[in-house]
């Protein structure tokens, strides 16, 4: 069994999402079954790893961190990620009354310390807050976790 976590940007350069999504695919293909994908469905990189892991057969583990998570997305990315939530296998509820950056640092740390693998769609920059992508990868790291970068030469974010 493999678990299999996601950080990354929500707002991704078109230039870099299929290389995002080709790169998923690879290390879905190469890791051991069954695959347990960790996630909290955040727009951008999470939600597209998700969508990759379902395709391959694998079990979604939904980390939503905080009460009124869902408020924070829009329309689009809220019916998406309405989609996927009733498709995961499980869902864990960390105890934020309110989604903030202490929040969402708190996924991201949860993701990194259950997870064999953390893919991580990230330009390399540091997290532009408090649990940003940047912080998951630094968190893994202090743990030993194996961290994939996915994220093409030369792209940069807005």
């Amino acid at each position: 069994m493999t678990n299999i976590g996601v950080t990354g940007h929500q707002l991704i350069p078109a230039e870099a999402i299929d290389f995002a999504v080709h790169g998923i695919r690879n290390l879905l293909t190469t890791a051991s079954p069954p695959l347990i994908g960790i996630s909290s469905l955040a727009a951008g990189a999470d939600q597209i790893f998700a969508n990759e892991l379902i395709a391959a057969g694998g079990k979604l583990h939904v980390v939503v961190p905080a009460a009124g998570y869902e408020s924070t997305f829009s329309v689009e990315d809220k019916e998406h990620y309405r989609d996927l939530l009733a498709s995961a296998a499980d869902v864990t509820h960390l105890p934020f009354t309110e989604p903030d950056e202490q929040a969402y640092d708190a996924a991201g740390l949860w993701i990194a310390e259950r997870c064999d693998l953390l893919i991580a769609v990230w330009d390399g920059e540091p997290a532009r807050g408090l649990g940003g992508t940047a912080d998951a990868v630094a968190h893994a790291e202090r743990l030993g976790r194996t961290i994939r970068i996915l994220w093409p030469e030369g792209v940069r974010r807005q």
